[in-house]
């Protein structure tokens, strides 16, 4: 029994060592993201860029400018800690001559957008922060593009037909009172590493003693 005990304990070491290297993972990319949000906004990347923007460019605060296309607005399913609704998302043609969906934020139950057509093309510029793409839908729903129905942000599907589309979009900024409402990103990244680390390190030091008394049992004196 003890010798069959051996390769349990190794496991279980083994998964306390990655919990610990988990941990470190966790606690850099948290230092990142807070270095990131306190900079000033930089440019959002261009195409020359697109294929360095990896999960390391997430939370990047960004500003971009050029006007928006109303009409190709895409509503996502949100939930959030004022209650259901949307996102709307909707791409804005930059003055570099790309395009780039910007979330403009929440928008409740309830609340509607203006009519598209009514809106006048006006130059904008957005900060907020890059977020990469979210292709594979909601939980157990996937997007329905013909239906325009949505539950993630991919902007590769929402924007079909776009010319030279970023694969990123851009969480805006809150700017004013009124819907939609930028600036509700929600940044948490749980670091129980260290519980679960001591966790493991506990079962195997506990299998380990198991295993000795198995041994003194079969061995001892």
């Amino acid at each position: 029994m003890a010798i069959a005990l051996l390769p349990l304990i190794a496991i279980l070491l083994g998964l306390g060592i990655w919990q610990v290297e988990r941990r470190a993972w966790k606690l850099a990319l948290i230092d990142r993201v807070e270095r990131g949000l306190a900079a000033a906004p930089v440019p959002a990347p261009g195409p020359a860029e697109w294929s360095g923007v990896t999960a390391e460019a997430t939370y990047r605060r960004v500003r971009v400018t050029g006007y928006f296309l109303p009409c190709r607005t895409k509503l996502a399913q949100a939930v959030t800690e004022i209650g259901p609704g949307k996102w709307v998302m909707t791409p804005l043609v930059t003055s570099r001559g790309f395009s780039v969906f910007i979330n403009r934020g929440f928008l409740p139950e309830g609340q509607s957008l203006p009519d598209c057509r009514t809106a006048r093309p006006a130059a904008t510029t957005v900060t907020g922060l890059l977020r990469l793409s979210e292709p594979k839908g909601g939980f157990l729903r996937a997007n329905d593009p013909g239906a325009d129905r949505w539950y993630s942000r991919d902007v590769a599907a929402m924007g079909q037909g776009i010319a030279h589309l970023a694969p990123y979009f851009v969480d805006a900024d809150r700017s004013g009172d009124g819907w939609p409402r930028g600036g509700m990103t929600v940044i948490r990244f749980p670091n129980n590493h260290l519980v679960y680390a001591l966790t493991w390190f506990g079962l195997a030091i506990l299998t380990a003693w198991f295993a000795w008394r198995a041994w003194r049992g079969r061995f001892g004196e």
